[in-house]
């Protein structure tokens, strides 16, 4: 299998985002293997990496980007990218790039004002380019952090970003996003499709996580009497970058208290039709390390329901368990846990 060529050209935005993400990357062959077998088993399709925030997503894409050229990158949590017009532009523009490498003089040089509107210019390109890909190259389409779409720029019902609904053969979209209400994934797709939720390899992202941290260690010349902080267990990258670049530097990781407070800025956001119960929630899931919507509504005096549309919204920073009598949530990383019992 073979990527097309050494092309397209990123903005020196998404060269600078692949460069920082992929600095020190280590591991997580587990994800680069899935990827291939996939491409490998279907002929087109949207494979999605799924993951917490902080545990690695953004760096996966990048190393995948930087070990095969020819993959086209967009980076959704840049300032200004969440918009489908931002994003329809600049791949169709990078898709000209490849176009003409291929020699297709039918290509448009200019876009029409309706390929902002819906798939259909993203898909007439796709399959421009899919007729003139040989047996075995492929096109593939990488898209990073889903989860900052702004859907309110876009007809209600569409797909995220328009993505087509249908691909043609050797065309490949690889997504990454933050865990999501299946039933709201924002993608209606009848094509070879696969996801990997990071969650279900625990042991491989301990090892991952450990390997980073040794070669820090190694590289920066650290006391490992100094990280008190960081566990044998840990398995958020984010945390432990941080963790590292603070003691390297001797500083307090104010990074990590910004990334924090735009967490609940989001999710107060997301309920603030439901403010004061969405209040009582996130108390109950500070004050209690894994529980249930059941014992949620109970303590509270309230329906479980109204509980389950707050825990739904936010999904993407919460961790469920399944136990013997359904399922338990919890903040997705003790240090946020943490940093919002100081706050509150």
């Amino acid at each position: 299998m073979k990527i097309i060529t050494d092309i397209p050209r990123y903005i020196p935005e998404f060269r600078q985002i692949i460069t920082e993400k992929n600095r020190d990357f280590v591991g997580r062959e587990f994800v680069f293997t899935a990827i291939d077998n996939f491409l490998h088993k279907c002929h087109r399709g949207y494979f999605t990496i799924i993951g917490e925030p902080g545990i690695g997503k953004s760096s996966i894409l990048a190393h995948y980007v930087s070990q095969n050229p020819g993959v086209l990158y967009y980076n959704v949590e840049l300032a200004g990218k969440s918009h489908p017009a931002e994003f329809l532009t600049n791949i169709c523009t990078q898709l000209r790039e490849i176009a003409q490498y291929q020699g297709i003089k039918s290509f448009p040089s200019n876009f029409p004002d309706a390929t902002t509107e819906n798939s259909s210019f993203l898909s007439s390109l796709l399959q421009q380019v899919s007729d003139k890909l040989n047996l075995e190259q492929r096109l593939i389409i990488v898209i990073d952090a889903c989860d900052k779409i702004n859907m309110n720029q876009q007809t209600r019902g569409a797909n995220i970003f328009y993505l087509p609904r249908y691909l043609p053969e050797k065309v490949y979209f690889i997504l990454s996003r933050r865990p999501f209400v299946k039933d709201k994934s924002g993608l209606l797709i009848e094509t070879p499709w696969e996801s990997l939720d990071l969650s279900n390899y625990p042991e491989q992202n301990r090892l991952d996580i450990q390997k980073y941290w040794q070669n820090y260690l190694n590289t920066h010349n650290i006391d490992h009497q100094l990280l008190t902080q960081i566990t044998e267990e840990e398995s958020n990258f984010m945390y432990v970058k941080e963790i590292l670049t603070a003691v390297n530097h001797q500083v307090d990781s104010d990074h990590l208290q910004t990334y924090y407070q735009q967490h609940l800025d989001k999710m107060n956001l997301m309920t603030n039709k439901q403010q004061k119960m969405a209040a009582l929630v996130l108390t109950m899931l500070i004050e209690t390390a894994s529980i249930s919507v059941e014992t949620i509504a109970a303590r509270l005096d309230v329906d479980e329901y109204d509980v389950k549309v707050i825990l739904d919204k936010w999904r993407e920073f919460l961790h469920l368990e399944s136990t013997t009598t359904g399922i338990n949530y919890s903040l997705y990383h003790r240090s946020f846990r943490n940093w919002l019992t100081q706050i509150n």
